[in-house]
């Protein structure tokens, strides 16, 4: 059996080394989640949220997936927005998709992947609702506007929720926010939404 040795090395070092600068880094960090931000982005390891943004553990809540997607079937998706919005009061919901996204990529494509086809149906629907907007654009440009327009799809989709609309009915202050990451030069961009 294989134990991946060096990632617990590795994770021994780095425990080692915050406690050295701050003996009771953990113990408080163990005592309080209260972040005021939502992060639904991509699985794309190249994508770390709190590092995209300089921010600590404990200052962000988190759920990825393949293309930052949200769909009302998915109860993982709506069970972190809803503990996110009900529990940890939230105020801000950010979908920060990412250029170059292998999972875009993928249902741009004209051939089968297996499994993961039936997910990126939702971004097939996204291109075929903005078809035209498709017309006459070189490839990776299509890409890039197909990585914008799914954002924006989500954040539409975040905002329909029951969960965001019952929110909101009791007067919650709650944004949802559209970002598009640029993993060639580490900078977000809003997408003014």
């Amino acid at each position: 059996m294989k134990t991946l040795k060096h990632l617990f090395d590795n994770n021994f070092s780095w425990a080692n080394s915050i406690k050295e600068r701050d003996p009771e880094y953990f113990l408080q960090l163990s005592k309080q989640q209260a972040p005021e931000y939502l992060w639904i982005g991509c699985s794309d390891s190249r994508v770390p949220a709190n590092q995209i943004v300089d921010l600590p553990p404990g200052e962000v809540f988190v759920h990825r997936n393949i293309a930052n997607v949200v769909v009302h079937t998915d109860l993982n998706c709506l069970s972190v927005i809803q503990y996110a919005v009900e529990i940890l009061n939230v105020k801000h919901i950010i979908v920060c998709g990412h250029y170059g996204c292998g999972g875009i990529k993928a249902a741009m494509e004209d051939h089968r992947h297996g499994l993961i086809d039936n997910w990126l149906r939702h971004i097939k629907d996204v291109m075929r609702f903005n078809a035209t907007l498709f017309k006459g654009l070189e490839h990776d440009e299509q890409l890039n506007l197909l990585c914008e327009l799914n954002v924006k799809e989500q954040v539409t989709n975040i905002c329909n929720t029951s969960i965001l609309q019952d929110a909101w009915k009791q007067g919650r202050d709650i944004t949802v926010h559209g970002w598009i990451y640029n993993i060639e030069n580490g900078i977000l961009k809003d997408l003014g939404l």
